[in-house]
């Protein structure tokens, strides 16, 4: 029997929601029946936040849309105060937004290492600060913080991305911890998931479609991920049926992380 995820009138904050896997989050989250307020560092009158609010309030939902940049410090603070205003209030953040940084550990400059940590990995401190006093009064509240594979096994040149991806699993087991029961915290890490900005990768070499074919071929489950099975795992994370689920980090990598070497 298949268990509907009904998380109505729920009230969830997604950062990142413009593109990719964080406009996917979003959607689903509306779909399980959230109001859903996000952001992105692009303009309210950009394609890609006009395409967001369209798809939450294609659900009946109510969309609020804010401009933020969150490698700024004094951003997430004033981003969830606004959000929490708008909605009434916060049952579930996910901390989505994030960018690669691959300078390599010979040459990454100080200002990348600095973009780096402040965007993919103390961002989603700032949120979660932000927004326990009012995830505490949910019940439970919810934290959810995109990571990456890359947080366990990364390839050359994938510096310093990959030291903060690390550091993410050390924050959700903290936040578990030390902010439950009131709050549960769980950390997804997406593997190669098919977005735009991986179709870009792909037309880089001469042969694209041989080279998603090849990189197809090195996961056990014979493609790579959708946006959609990230969101839709959101949705179960952020449910009642994972009450049990929290300080752990959840790799979502089509089982390329079980092979030992590529075949």
């Amino acid at each position: 029997m298949m268990l509907a995820i009904d998380l109505k009138n729920q009230r969830c904050v997604v950062t990142g929601v413009t593109s990719g896997i964080g406009a996917a989050i979003a959607r689903v989250l509306a779909q399980a029946g959230c109001h859903v307020a996000g952001c992105g560092r692009s303009p309210g009158d950009s394609a890609g936040a006009r395409k967001f609010i369209e798809s939450v309030e294609a659900q009946g939902r109510k969309a609020v849309y804010l401009t933020a940049d969150l490698s700024d410090k004094r951003a997430p603070n004033r981003f969830i105060e606004e959000a929490s205003e708008a909605l009434g209030g916060i049952d579930l953040l996910v901390s989505n937004a994030g960018r690669n940084v691959f300078e390599g550990a010979k040459d990454c400059s100080e200002d990348a290492w600095e973009e780096c940590m402040n965007l993919d990995l103390a961002s989603h401190w700032r949120l979660a600060q932000a927004a326990r006093p009012h995830l505490a009064r949910a019940e439970p509240g919810v934290i959810l913080i995109i990571g990456s594979n890359h947080a366990w096994s990364s390839i050359p040149g994938c510096f310093p991305y990959n030291v903060a991806k690390a550091g993410l699993l050390g924050l959700v087991q903290s936040l578990a911890i030390e902010w439950g029961p009131e709050i549960r915290t769980v950390g997804i890490a997406p593997g190669f998931i098919d977005t735009a900005g991986n179709q870009t990768w792909f037309d880089s070499f001469p042969d694209s479609a041989a080279e998603r074919a090849r990189t197809e071929a090195m996961h056990p489950v014979g493609r790579i991920g959708t946006v959609d099975e990230i969101g839709q795992l959101c949705a179960y994370l952020a449910s009642p049926m994972a009450g049990f689920i929290s300080g752990t980090t959840l790799c979502v990598d089509g089982g390329r992380s079980a092979l030992m070497q590529d075949g």
